[in-house]
């Protein structure tokens, strides 16, 4: 029962750790531990077959996903004539008079996040199953 519940709060909270990550502590890679740290819970409290059916998309295509994400942050620079990797920054004005401020560093961030998740779950899935 914990399992169930705990799954959608680590999510959450795992894309909050995201977006923080480009300013401070967090970022791709804890918020794709806690992602995968999710169904991994899931898993072992059900099955892995059951984990995977919760997934939005197969391990392997997170992962791929993940380095077409990281891929695409790094050479949007190029394309703009600016050296390899350089961050790019725009803002989204919100209703209420909020702000978001999105960037190639948080494009890189989700695509490690995805990259993550998607290893980590392969990872623990194939391990679950031996047993």
């Amino acid at each position: 029962m914990a399992a169930t519940k705990l799954r959608p709060l680590l999510l959450i909270l795992s894309l909050v750790v995201l977006y923080r990550g480009h300013q401070q502590p967090g970022g791709g890679f804890i918020g794709g531990l806690m992602a995968a740290s999710a169904y991994i819970l899931y898993a072992l409290a059900f099955t892995s077959a059951e984990a995977r059916k919760k997934l939005p998309l197969s391990t392997s295509a997170l992962l791929a996903s993940g380095l077409a994400v990281i891929l695409v942050s790094a050479l949007l620079s190029v394309f703009s004539g600016e050296p390899f990797m350089t961050g790019m920054w725009t803002t989204v004005h919100l209703p209420f008079g909020q702000e978001l401020h999105l960037g190639t560093p948080v494009l890189f961030d989700l695509g490690v996040y995805l990259a993550v998740t998607g290893v980590l779950l392969t990872i623990m899935f194939d391990i679950i199953e031996i047993e």
